[in-house]
């Protein structure tokens, strides 16, 4: 079996990139290989990688990612990481049709039965200011939908210096959210990488009392020291990785004890095996892996994938769009679904989704779309 033909890529809104690899079998391995605003970019790098992959055997994995990320001298980037990862997730796809097995089954077979989710308490658009009542029926919302953990982002911007009545309002609208929920809900809070060294610390000690699941990216991870600084001041958890690409960038992380949670990203990562690394990785300091998803089904699909048979995987994230969209909903045949807070552990060959060619047509976009960029008041950039 070898791969023939172009790579198909296809562009779909709201912000996704899927790939479809043809073999000369007529098995066709999907894969999701996007960076989000630089669909462009990634697809640059898809076609570099074409003309080593037209003609090879698929079935030679580890192979063709050793040949993709270290024969070209330079190695690593979102770029490159986020091509390769699409590439491997289709790969994955079709050995496992090949096979008839699922992926999972191919990495050692499943671990559990079903895969807990944590979902998004957020409005649509552009993160900013919204008020505490609407984020309080958001929240009833997701607990109605069975949700039993639950995530929101700090609410940007904020300055690297900031007042004791902003951070008092960041701590109030957590202390309600918690006090709705209870404690038999787990409620995480994402810093996003928009919050200083020094404000984060404030904000951990504040935010202590209302026991948070985790609080991730408490900083940018550039600089691992400011992240253990961060660890070693609080009691909570700490999360990264959506932000790191491959194995290399999180063994600092990890030897530093910086953080507890990994959350690498199986399209930005290298793909489902290297993600399988980076947890093994982890499991080494009794850290646990909890998956960044912001994305489509395909993502899903292989986050799943690696979830089942990942010993201490620990939540997979979940946007929580209102038209399911990220379940696959309008883009694959057979969508996911949740149930009580968990997906149940796929069980078709390969990655086990099958693209809805006829209903993809009105979601074809030219692939442009570009982060939010957030202003301080006095007019500088603030991180979003």
């Amino acid at each position: 079996m070898s791969f023939k033909e172009k790579l198909e890529v296809i562009k779909v809104k709201p912000r996704w990139m899927f790939l479809k690899m043809y073999t000369d079998t007529d098995i066709v391995g999907l894969g999701e290989p996007v960076l989000e605003g630089h669909c462009t970019s990634v697809e640059a790098v898809i076609r570099e990688f074409e003309e080593y992959l037209i003609g090879k055997d698929p079935m030679q994995i580890e192979h063709h990612l050793q040949a993709l990320y270290r024969g070209g001298f330079y190695r690593g980037g979102p770029l490159m990481l986020s091509a390769i990862s699409g590439i491997e997730q289709a790969m994955w796809d079709i050995k496992g049709k090949y096979y008839n097995a699922p992926v999972y089954d191919m990495l050692g077979g499943k671990c559990r039965d079903k895969i807990r989710m944590y979902t998004h308490v957020k409005r649509a658009g552009v993160p900013g200011e919204f008020s505490i009542e609407e984020m309080l029926d958001i929240t009833q919302q997701r607990l109605d939908e069975g949700y039993t953990a639950l995530k929101y982002s700090i609410i940007p911007p904020i300055k690297t210096i900031d007042n004791p009545a902003n951070v008092r309002k960041h701590v109030e609208r957590f202390r309600k959210v918690r006090e709705k929920i209870g404690d038999e809900v787990e409620l995480a809070i994402d810093f996003h990488g928009r919050v200083s060294p020094a404000m984060a610390v404030q904000l951990c000690e504040e935010l202590k009392p209302y026991h948070p699941f985790f609080i991730e990216e408490p900083c940018l991870p550039e600089n691992v020291d400011c992240m253990v600084n961060i660890a070693r001041s609080t009691t909570i958890p700490i999360a990264a990785g959506e932000r790191l690409f491959g194995k290399w960038q999180y063994r600092e992380l990890l030897e530093k004890q910086a953080v507890s949670i990994v959350q690498p990203d199986i399209c930005h990562c290298g793909g489902i095996f290297e993600g399988r690394k980076i947890a093994v990785m982890s499991e080494l300091y009794f850290g646990s892996i909890a998956p960044h998803n912001p994305l489509g089904p395909i993502s899903l699909a292989s986050c799943l994938h690696m979830d089942a048979c990942t010993p201490n995987f620990l939540v997979q994230e979940h946007p929580g769009n209102p038209d399911k969209s990220d379940l696959g909903v309008g883009y694959i045949k057979e969508p996911f679904v949740i149930k009580d807070g968990y997906i149940d552990v796929p069980t078709k060959p390969g990655l086990g989704v099958e693209l809805d060619e006829e209903a993809l047509k009105d979601k074809i976009y030219d692939g442009k779309w570009s982060t939010p960029r957030l202003y301080h008041e006095d007019g500088s950039v603030a991180d979003w």
